[in-house]
């Protein structure tokens, strides 16, 4: 409870002055969002949008208004449900149409969703605007939904049918949290359908923010100058009991003979073209029966946001007669209430909690007595009705549109980063067949899409290579080495492989300056260099390929080239302060050293990079961070992997156990606390000592140097467990991950470039199918020198 005081409200263009008054009232609880948290950039609202006719399409309008209000740089998008084959003439926020009736419509939309990088959705639900039994085809768009999302529940019953029932209980377990209107459907939800109190958010229904006006301020734009307007507006149907007030007015007239009754709203679209008109004629006989027909006005009509405020405005009363207790959401009740109205009402659910306090009265259901006697009550006592007004009016500023927006953002924000935090498979992904522990067939379909005449292409838009990003050392020294791992496995003709690593070798040619015998990095695609001097990460992966053509190539003249190139930038990577780049560097001249094992400066080379390696292990290492430097970023494994090595080659204990103990650490913080699959640190944030863990983007990268690494370890202690790890991080590939989706295509041969908290990064970039290739080649090796099937 909290208390709010309104010093004043001055009187202009009819507004009334609240002089101090103090009023107790109820608010919404929302536990803070973590700090450091991000707010989504793409939001997508599912539900019925104007123009549609209805109170749904109502909501979902003003909801997205009121976020774009408040949070001008989200993007927001509408997906609204057709309920006729023509369609409405929709503005642009509106992005994909569903059909209500048609359940492909549904599964489209979910594909929509998902190729459009959404960061959350937001579904309004009610039963009766989705296709389906109990509305059930929403069920198929929600199921294939891979962000986090939220549903509004705008019905909630105590007594679903068992359609609705099961309906119901599938949204709240899809959905990853559940917001509502009451406390009376918080209340439901716990009974019926025991969800958890931390699933549910409670935030009111918005409104305007309407001014406290005196009512003959809007009178004259209806014709009602002069008279005691009781009103009751919205969509028309039979169980708005809107008959009961009419047959109280003959005993109201005969004490408040001024007194006119507004019936303002069109007949329910469903209600019009199941019955056509017939509740409203009823309601205009009835009427003229009753010889009331002068004192009731209809009002025919879907009336604009600014004509509802001059309607409501312009009324002493507002009544809602409705005949069901169930109930659990008016917006019209939450209208009348920000408006300052008096109302009377029957108590269906929202009303008993809205009308609380004596904020409005309430009658019993289907008893025109009872309304004819608390309007007389309200008419004659106009100092009762004012300090109604006045307390309705103060309870709902609470609920106007920009708090209820930012509520409804606090929500959104805590999904989304819930999601980051304890990320989950989607219900489609926990259905799709995986086969883990068992290695594709070596495809190459990607790889030579995304190579040209001057080498590998750095990224691609989905399975296109992106020519205007242009190429990289990095990628074309990885490439190089996928390219050489592929000789002994005859997976292309060997003419072809050898123009492949040609192709790649004459990149690092074309890229190295023999000035600064340093190698460039970033080329466009006009084959212009786009700086003078590339990293020292570039230099070492351009070593390492050099080293792998050198070691394990059996082409003289790739051989050839390479050696030269090898000899004049082995001296730069002695200088490098990176503990990666001399990590990437030495792999390479330990490959170099497998084929001339007498190189005195190869050797010397060596000794220098794993020594420094070492001591950067023995400065930074603690019984809590057993690592090289004070962070991990990217390729992590890489680095115990060439000290492990570099050990085992020199005979250097200290440097075997230091590699294990390091790889050890890496894979143990790299494995998910509850399933045990692998998370490779993501590359939002990374981890270091003083930073928790970054979950997402995983990235293909840092899943193909644990392979190696762990192979690594395996061949230097021969124990089990370390191909085990390797089998870990492979599988991760193949979708034993944190969302259960395969990051290798089968269709292609190539490699999503990342696993986001909801969803793939549906890019097959360079970096991430030479890292999955990479991988593969490594575990077909493995498979081939211990003779065993491909399984655990």
């Amino acid at each position: 409870m909290s208390i709010t005081k309104i010093e004043s409200l001055t009187e202009s263009a009819g507004l009334i002055e609240v002089q101090s008054l103090v009023l107790e009232e109820k608010t919404v609880s929302l536990t803070p969002p973590p700090s450091h948290t991000a707010l989504p950039n793409r939001i997508a609202i599912v539900g019925n949008y104007l123009p549609r006719r209805c109170g749904i399409a109502t909501f979902t309008t003003d909801l997205c208004d009121a976020l774009h209000a408040e949070y001008g740089t989200t993007e927001l998008l509408a997906l609204p449900v057709n309920d006729s084959e023509e369609g409405y003439d929709y503005p642009a926020r509106v992005r994909f149409e569903l059909s209500e009736d048609n359940l492909a419509s549904y599964r489209q939309a979910a594909d929509f969703l998902n190729f459009s990088n959404i960061d959350l959705v937001c579904l309004q639900h009610e039963y009766g605007i989705f296709g389906g039994r109990a509305g059930g085809h929403i069920l198929e768009l929600l199921r294939r939904l891979r962000m986090p999302f939220v549903t509004t529940l705008h019905t909630v019953l105590r007594e679903p049918s068992l359609d609705q029932r099961a309906v119901m209980e599938e949204i709240v377990t899809l959905s990853d949290r559940l917001i509502v209107m009451s406390q009376q459907s918080v209340e439901i939800l716990q009974e019926v359908f025991c969800v958890p109190a931390e699933k549910i958010d409670l935030i009111p229904h918005g409104i305007p923010d309407l001014p406290f006006t005196d009512p003959s301020f809007y009178k004259d734009a209806f014709g009602t100058e002069g008279k005691e307007v009781l009103l009751t507006f919205g969509l028309l149907s039979p169980n708005k009991g809107i008959e009961n007030v009419i047959k109280a007015l003959p005993k109201i007239l005969a004490r408040h003979n001024n007194v006119v009754y507004m019936v303002s709203g069109v007949t329910h679209p469903h209600i019009l073209r199941r019955e056509g008109d017939k509740y409203r004629d009823y309601l205009q006989n009835l009427a003229k029966d009753l010889g009331v027909q002068a004192s009731v006005i209809f009002r025919n009509r879907f009336v604009s946001p600014q004509e509802l405020v001059e309607l409501i405005g312009a009324a002493d009363i507002y009544i809602t007669p409705y005949k069901h207790k169930a109930q659990v959401v008016s917006g019209t009740l939450a209208y009348a209430l920000s408006a300052g109205k008096a109302i009377i009402s029957t108590p269906y659910l929202h009303a008993i909690e809205l009308l609380d306090a004596e904020r409005g009265v309430l009658v019993p259901f289907d008893d025109p007595e009872a309304i004819f006697a608390k309007t007389v009550e309200l008419l004659d006592n106009v100092t009762a009705r004012h300090a109604m007004r006045k307390r309705a009016y103060l309870y709902a500023r609470d609920m106007v549109w920009n708090r209820v927006a930012q509520k409804y953002m606090e929500c959104f924000e805590r999904i989304y980063n819930e999601r980051l935090r304890n990320p989950r498979a989607t219900f489609s992904a926990q259905n799709t067949e995986k086969h883990f522990d068992r290695l594709p067939s070596i495809k190459l379909d990607h790889l030579l899409r995304m190579t040209d005449s001057t080498g590998m292409i750095e990224h691609a838009v989905f399975v296109i290579p992106n020519y205007p990003e242009g190429y990289s050392t990095d990628d074309n020294a990885r490439a190089l080495i996928v390219a050489i791992l592929l000789e002994p496995f005859g997976a292309i003709e060997p003419r072809r492989g050898a123009d492949l690593a040609s192709r790649y070798l004459a990149f690092l040619w074309f890229a190295f300056d023999p000035r600064t015998k340093r190698f460039r990095n970033c080329l466009s695609y006009e084959r212009q260099w786009q700086e003078a001097e590339g990293s020292e990460d570039s230099h070492g992966r351009a070593l390492w390929g050099l080293g792998t053509v050198l070691g394990r190539s059996k082409d003289a003249g790739l051989r050839g080239a390479a050696g030269r190139m090898f000899e004049l930038a082995v001296p730069a990577a002695l200088e490098f302060k990176s503990p990666r780049a001399c990590a990437f560097a030495l792999l390479g001249v330990l490959e170099y050293l497998d084929s001339f094992p007498g190189d005195r400066a190869a050797l010397g080379a060596s000794d220098d990079l794993a020594n420094r390696l070492l001591n950067f292990y023995r400065a930074t290492r603690s019984d809590d961070w057993k690592w090289f430097e004070d962070g991990l970023a990217y390729s992590n494994g890489r680095l115990p992997q060439a000290l492990l090595r570099a050990g085992v080659r020199a005979g250097n204990e200290e440097m075997v156990a230091a590699g294990l103990e390091a790889l050890d650490w890496l894979v143990a913080l790299q494995r998910c606390e509850v399933k045990g699959h692998f998370v490779p640190i993501g590359t939002q944030g990374f981890h270091s000592k003083t930073t928790e863990r970054a979950r997402f983007d995983q990235q293909p990268v840092e899943a193909c140097a644990v392979v190696s690494a762990c192979l690594q370890a395996y061949r230097a202690t021969g124990k089990g467990r370390w191909r085990k790890e390797a089998w870990s991080a492979f599988n991760w590939f193949l979708g034993d991950n944190d969302l259960q989706i395969a990051l290798y295509d089968s269709t292609t041969g190539g490699c999503r470039d990342g696993l986001h908290p909801d969803r793939a990064n549906e890019n097959q970039g360079a970096e991430s199918t030479l890292s999955f290739l990479m991988a593969l080649l490594e575990m077909r090796k493995l498979e081939e020198a211990d003779g065993t099937e491909n399984k655990l």
